[in-house]
């Protein structure tokens, strides 16, 4: 049932157009979210772009943005002409790193090596894990899962916010987007469909994500209308709100999280 389930959602992405650049293949849960896209404030597009497409990912063009897709998440890469450059990588803001997993992290990390990108290695000595930086500061984490179907997919969000607000953070996610709350080694985490959300102890005050090179995060969600008004009715100001383009039939809003995490919400088309 399962392997029905995630072909027939396979099949309505394809029907909906690759423009939207949708890159989940998980069914959403039962609040109607799954995980969508990471935006990037890069100062240089093309070296974003070549690292990423490295590691295995596909590069499209979708209006004025480049975008490059894995299992489980779209990479949105924009520098708007005149915009403000990012201030300051991941490493600091509330969404410390992201992550992705392999099914070899050391013949991931060889044919990355061939193909020129910096990669660092796992702490302890670990050959089961890596990270990866771009050159605008973007930390991504590299972990291994050798039963998966896809060479490399997404995995994680890393927040790091104060020890006192982790299971405050952990439960908003529970509540607000139907987030299944678990653990993750040693950290309290929640499951979204395509991504585990980490939450970690800060080692000292964590900024907003808005205006770093990890701006925002998305995440995709149903019924976003609806959405949107329980978030209202829970007394969570949206930041920009909900709007529904009448050209593609999508819609988008977006919202801070508690701790600062910018958010957009989309909703995608789907024709069937």
């Amino acid at each position: 049932m399962k392997r029905l389930l995630l072909a027939l959602w396979m099949m309505s992405l394809l029907a909906s157009g690759t423009a939207w650049a949708q890159a989940a293949v998980f069914p959403p849960n039962a609040a109607g979210v799954t995980m969508g896209h990471w935006h990037l404030n890069s100062k240089d597009v093309e070296a974003s772009k070549k690292m990423l497409v490295a590691m295995g990912g596909t590069a499209i063009k979708n209006g004025n943005f480049d975008i490059v897709k894995f299992p489980g998440v779209a990479v949105y890469l924009n520098q708007a002409p005149g915009a403000t450059p990012a201030n300051g990588g991941t490493v600091g803001s509330i969404v410390n790193h992201v992550g992705f997993t392999v099914t070899s992290v050391p013949e991931a990390v060889a044919r990355w090596k061939a193909a020129g990108v910096q990669v660092l290695p796992g702490g302890n000595g670990r050959t089961d894990q890596a990270f990866v930086e771009t050159g605008d500061g973007l930390r991504i984490e590299i972990l291994e899962n050798k039963d998966q179907r896809f060479p490399i997919q997404h995995h994680h969000i890393h927040f790091f916010v104060a020890e006192a607000a982790i299971p405050q953070i952990q439960a908003w996610y529970a509540k607000f987007f139907g987030a299944k709350p678990g653990m993750r080694g040693a950290n309290q985490a929640a499951d979204v469909p395509g991504a585990n959300l980490t939450f970690g102890k800060a080692d000292g005050p964590a900024i907003t994500t808005k205006g770093r090179v990890l701006d925002h995060i998305g995440f995709d969600v149903t019924n976003l209308e609806a959405f949107c008004k329980q978030l209202e009715a829970a007394g969570i100001k949206l930041d920009r709100p909900f709007t529904r383009n009448p050209q593609t039939g999508g819609a988008l809003a977006f919202i801070y999280d508690p701790w600062g995490t910018y958010i957009e919400l989309n909703e995608r088309p789907n024709p069937l």
